[in-house]
Formats: C-alpha cells, structure tokens, sequence
C-alpha cells in the first residue's frame, strides 16, 4: 500500500525550502522526523537556508543545503544526486518554485516570456522527471501551481501561462509512474500573504485579491502547508490532481 503512516526517516527533497511556503514545510517535515534537502538558489537566498536549516536541526530533524538555477537542467539532476548521495534514495518530493510577472501581452519581452516559461515549466517538468528518478516506489512528487488557473483576468498571462503546463505534466507522469505507485499532485494556492505576492501589487489590487476569498485575506501558508503534508500521509490516495486551495477565489 501506497500510504505513509510515519514520516520519521523519510527523505523529502523541497525546491524553494528556504523561505515562504518551502520554509514552513521544512521545518514541518523536520518535526515528524524527515531528512531534509533543502534547495535554494543562489548566494542571495543563503543566508535564509541557513537559517531554515538550522531550524529543521533544532527540531531534532536532519538536512543539507544545494544551491541552484534549476532552470539549468544540469542542476536539477544535480539536486536529486545530491539527495541520493547524502540520504539515500528520496521519499518525497516538493517543488514550490515559481515567480509572477505582472505585466500586458503588448509590454512583456521575449526575454521575459523566456525566463518566465524557463522558471514556472521548464523547471517544473525536469524536477518531476528526475525525482522520479531518484524517488523509491510508493513516492510522492507534488508542484505548486496557482488558482489563476482557474481566473478570468489580464496582466499575469506569462505567469498563469507558464504554470498552466505544470497540470499536464502532472497527469501525464502520474499515469507514467503508477506501476511504481508513484503519485503526483499539484496544489493550486490563491495570492499567499509572503514576499512572492506583494512586488507587482498595488494597494487596491491587493485589497481585491482579498475581496474574492473566504474572511476578506490572502491565502496564508500555514494554510497550504498541511495540505501539502496530507497528500504524502493520508491523502496517498489523491493522484493526478491540482487542488484549488483558495478560500474560493477561483473555482472549476
């Protein structure tokens, strides 16, 4: 059976593990006794991965830091060797990266839409492939995705356009990897309340992200992170999805 009833002792590869929604995770992963790799990107985000690693080992928990662009697909295959050589063969794997550009078809360079597309799906796909090949049966390989999926809106076609792929990819690779019992799932947040959102946003626009959700607010973290727990423990049965975790901002 495909289910985890303990987490102790299991490996969870999280890209984006330092800080915001990957931040949390590791240091939830670390209270349940996982092994932690936790991927940041470069010397800028340091500091915060070091920081996050030293809260998952005061949480009793083991970790090691990579540091990479994993729009280079050298570096993602680099970060699943990295895990297999310190931990042995990973258990779970977590991708939370993406970045949002705000910003009209008539203004966006190519330039723009390159690095856009390279971050939200180029990375997204290798990260699914070679976890799976580092990944033990029964594993767990989850992307984060976003509700503008589901949104009727202008300015973020790059960003919801780049990320839309990431659903494809997930069915396709669950159907792939079922004989392994491999399951892979996308989780689909509203705006979440972290330094990712607040960038390209003006006042107004942020007061009218929060008016489409339940309580008036912007999706909180704390309110991902178990979803995401849930999908590796109890909720192993969910399989090829993208759950719309939003407090309603968009629905299908």
């Amino acid at each position: 059976m495909g289910k985890f009833n303990s987490l102790n002792d299991k490996v969870v590869v999280i890209a984006g593990g330092a800080k915001n929604l990957g931040g949390l995770l590791s240091k939830n992963y670390a209270e349940q006794g996982a092994k932690l790799v936790i991927h940041h990107h470069d010397e800028q985000s340091l500091d915060e991965a070091q920081d996050t690693l030293a809260q998952v080992e005061s949480l009793g928990g083991e970790g090691t830091l990579f540091s990479g662009d994993l729009t280079q697909v050298s570096n993602v295959e680099s970060l699943f060797q990295h895990a297999q050589n310190t931990f042995g063969k990973i258990d779970i794997a977590i991708n939370t990266v993406g970045k949002v550009l705000k910003k009209p078809i008539a203004d966006t360079s190519e330039e723009e839409f390159d690095n856009m597309a390279d971050i939200n799906a180029k990375s997204a796909y290798f990260f699914i492939k070679y976890a799976e090949k580092a990944m033990n049966d029964n594993g767990k390989i989850i992307t984060l995705a976003t509700a503008l999926l589901a949104a009727y809106t202008g300015f973020y076609a790059t960003y919801a356009g780049g990320k839309s792929p990431v659903e494809h990819y997930t069915r396709a690779a669950s159907k792939e990897y079922m004989d392994r019992g491999i399951s892979v799932n996308a989780v689909a947040p509203g705006p979440m309340d972290t330094s990712f959102f607040y960038p390209q946003e003006s006042e107004e626009a942020v007061a009218f992200h929060k008016s489409q959700a339940l309580h008036n607010q912007l999706t909180n973290i704390e309110d991902i992170a178990p979803i995401i727990t849930f999908l590796t423990t109890d909720g192993w049965w969910i399989n090829g999805q993208t759950l719309f975790a939003n407090g309603g901002y968009t629905t299908r």
